[in-house]
């Protein structure tokens, strides 16, 4: 049987983590890579916060959907660091601020493309910012070390996953 999970949330949560622990316990799944990680390793130069744009978030939704959709025949059990819906909540950030070409209707135009590839996962799990079970924000150099930016997009992802 083959299951495919992806997992979501804001940054420094613990989603690599989980990826990494699933994979040592059950090593009979694939791990796909974070999209930021595996396209830096690539070469590209995406930015966060208000400084991302829609190259920079589209180029990372439409590859995590390509590594989901990937699957989609596959007998292969998978575990996905992060999902494509992770990118509607960042844009949605961004186009908040209005300081980069992000917008609503770059979000919203993103949403087609998320939901068809979702239907090739059988399990989202969301990694929401809880009082009860805090994370420490880690600087690996890669990820922006800024508490505010991680609640104002954990909220935005809380919107999706809950609210709607």
């Amino acid at each position: 049987m083959h299951v495919r999970i992806a997992i979501s949330g804001a940054h420094s949560q613990g989603k690599s983590t989980l990826v990494w622990d699933w994979v040592k316990r059950h090593p009979h799944y694939m791990r796909e890579e974070e999209p930021f990680r595996a396209l830096h390793n690539e070469g590209y130069d995406i930015q966060f916060r208000q400084e991302c744009n829609c190259l920079h978030n589209g180029i990372q939704m439409y590859y995590n959907a390509s590594r989901v959709n990937a699957y989609q025949s596959s007998d292969e059990c998978v575990i996905f660091d992060r999902a494509p819906v992770d990118y509607i909540a960042y844009s949605q950030h961004t186009a908040d601020y209005g300081t980069t070409d992000i917008n609503d209707a770059f979000v919203e135009a993103m949403v087609p493309r998320v939901r068809n590839t979702l239907q090739n996962l059988d399990l989202i799990v969301f990694i929401p910012i809880s009082d009860q079970w805090p994370v420490e924000m880690e600087d690996d150099g890669i990820r922006p070390i800024d508490l505010p930016y991680r609640s104002e997009v954990d909220a935005i992802f809380k919107q999706i996953y809950r609210d709607q």
